[in-house]
């Protein structure tokens, strides 16, 4: 199906610089939208032509455009008018906004300078870039004003608003891996079960994996493993709440043993077994099919 034949959502990220339009395109990737940070207006028909093409399947896309660009900002009038055109596309601006002393604070926290005040005072370029963008602000669907908002107060605002019915967002990936092949570097939270009887020991099961019923079984049956796994259900059980009222999206439990294809692997599939009643769920077997005839 072409994007032509189903409606797709484009929102449009503006407003003050410094008013938090990076926390608000980073909430929108992980509310699944195609993100694109500082594209230059004048590019927008162009991306609109890319957005309809028949081989692709972005269906929800967020832009930032903003004054990083403004050598191109006078066109960005022109290509909201042929949005308007394009019947085939939702688009909802958002402005975001903030109080003059605040953008200034912030500016002077990060030490970073006015675009339109480079080497000045933060306040002459926030000045004038307010009068440059009260037009643009009047055109926006949804004007959000950060100037008492923390980041995750603005993450938080954003989800609840454009969170679609019955949409999960927060998710658990549990990763086996081995630690003779390092150690997964995007992990959130890591055990380490190479304590537990290894099954590369019993001949038989030494060629299998923790996907087989025999591997498994064998891991399970020791007490030691029970208890194991006792703590850490009830360890994630408390946290997992605490992460996704945080406002994490996903969080990437990584099980270790020496090789990443016996025990690591079991304890990983009964992890998300145990957890997809209440949360989505992924698997990743990492080093599943690096075994050389070395231990597991």
């Amino acid at each position: 199906m072409s994007n032509t034949e189903q409606e797709t959502k484009l929102v449009i990220i503006t407003g003050m610089s410094g008013a938090g339009k990076t926390v608000v395109v980073q909430s929108f990737e992980d509310l699944g939208y195609y993100c694109v940070d500082n594209l230059p207006p004048a590019l927008l028909p162009k991306f609109l032509e890319l957005m309809r093409d028949a081989t692709n399947n972005i269906q929800r896309v967020a832009l930032v455009m903003d004054l990083r660009g403004r050598e191109f900002f006078d066109s960005l009038f022109e290509a909201l008018d042929i949005l308007g055109e394009e019947d085939w596309l939702e688009e909802h601006i958002i402005f975001l906004d903030a109080k003059d002393e605040e953008l200034v604070t912030r500016y002077k926290e990060t030490r970073r300078s006015h675009p339109l005040a480079v080497g000045g005072l933060p306040l002459n370029g926030i000045k004038q870039e307010r009068k440059i963008l009260d037009e643009l602000r009047g055109r926006a669907q949804r004007v959000i004003d950060t100037t008492n908002l923390k980041p995750r107060e603005l993450r938080e605002k954003i989800l609840k608003a454009y969170t679609e019915e019955k949409q999960e967002i927060f998710s658990v990936h549990m990763v086996s891996f081995g630690f003779k092949y390092g150690v997964p570097i995007d992990a959130d939270l890591m055990f380490d079960v190479r304590f537990l009887p290894n099954p590369h020991y019993v001949s038989h099961l030494q060629p299998l994996t923790g996907l087989n019923q025999e591997v498994s079984s064998y891991v399970f049956k020791w007490s030691e493993t029970r208890k194991f796994i006792e703590k850490v259900l009830d360890l994630l059980q408390f946290m997992l709440p605490q992460y996704k009222k945080e406002g994490k999206s996903q969080l990437v439990v990584a099980i270790g043993c020496t090789g990443g294809q016996h025990r690591s692997v079991a304890l990983a599939e009964h992890f998300a077994k145990q957890l997809s009643s209440g949360y989505i769920t992924h698997i990743t077997h990492r080093d599943i099919d690096k075994r050389k005839g070395h231990h597991v």
